[in-house]
């Protein structure tokens, strides 16, 4: 695992959990995005420590391979003068002293071999941690890209949870009002009252055909008067 797989993955699961749980547990969208903005900034704030300290430590190795360098060249130099020496000495047939400087031009040699290969052994490592360093950078930027953008986002988010949360409780109220349909009573009602409509229009018809057999038996009444005062007058007449 790669060092930046170390800390941004590490950081990446924790702030998903923390979203997931937030989540779950969610109950007023505006606090949950608040809280998930906070923690979102400690993430970043994390982050940003851990980065650090890994650019630090690739500028201290940096720091490191420039002194190798720097210690081979100076050894080199001195391993070249002591060369020198050692043949001057040599020319005026001072073998002794020159077998001397000699030595100490490979003591010197050594050492320059030896800060060279160190410092020949750090480049790999450093072009890797200057490569990982980069990518984390750029996933740095990225959570702070995020991060803004959340921000931006957050008044639009509130506003449509809340009108998510209002149509809801406007669609439980139309449910309820489905459930207890007062139509339904004003239905029964108006049968009710069109079954007394037809009672009292019953009783009327009823009261309507007594009063036309009254009049019939007056009519009839009144025929039979004619009728016994006109024979009442022919036999008037004929006595």
């Amino acid at each position: 695992m790669t060092e930046k797989q170390t800390i941004l993955g590490r950081i990446s699961q924790l702030t998903r959990a923390n979203i997931n749980s937030m989540l779950d547990r969610a109950e007023d969208p505006q606090k949950m995005l608040d809280q998930l903005i906070r923690d979102y900034t400690n993430s970043i704030a994390e982050a940003e420590s851990a980065i650090a300290q890994t650019i630090g430590n690739l500028r201290l190795a940096e720091q490191d391979h420039t002194a190798d360098l720097a210690a081979a060249g100076d050894w080199g130099t001195k391993a070249g003068a002591a060369s020198k020496r050692a043949d001057a000495l040599r020319a005026q047939g001072n073998t002794a002293d020159a077998d001397k400087f000699d030595n100490l031009a490979k003591v010197a040699l050594s050492k320059m071999i030896g800060f060279e290969s160190e410092a020949k052994d750090a480049e790999p490592m450093i072009a890797s941690q200057n490569e990982v360093v980069e990518k984390l950078k750029a996933g740095l930027m990225s959570m702070k890209e995020k991060l803004t953008d959340l921000r931006r986002r957050r008044d639009t988010l509130v506003a449509r949870a809340k009108s998510a949360e209002a149509q809801s409780k406007v669609q439980s109220a139309v449910g309820s009002i489905n459930l207890l349909d007062p139509t339904s009573e004003v239905a029964r009602f108006e049968e009710k009252v069109r079954r007394e409509e037809a009672r009292v229009a019953g009783q009327a018809e009823i009261a309507a055909s007594s009063l036309d057999a009254q009049f019939e038996e007056l009519e009839d009444s009144t025929v039979d008067v004619e009728i016994a005062a006109r024979l009442a007058a022919l036999k008037g007449d004929t006595v």
